[in-house]
């Protein structure tokens, strides 16, 4: 799967929050995302992320996820 940094992940689960959609801010073997909703930041190995990302928006658009 094609991330970058300062793309928005929509996830399939909510954060606790409420917010479903997370600012990419590094990638790698691990991807270290920021909660759109409260700003909380989170580190997520690139397997467990990928699995529940649900859509993928670069620049405002939609990106084929």
């Amino acid at each position: 799967m094609d991330i970058h940094v300062n793309d928005i992940l929509k996830m399939k689960k909510p954060h606790p929050c409420g917010s479903q959609e997370w600012l990419v801010l590094r990638v790698g073997m691990d991807f270290k995302l920021r909660c759109q909703g409260c700003g909380h930041e989170v580190m997520l190995p690139r397997s467990k992320a990928e699995k529940n990302i649900r859509k993928v928006y670069r620049d405002g658009s939609e990106v084929g996820a």
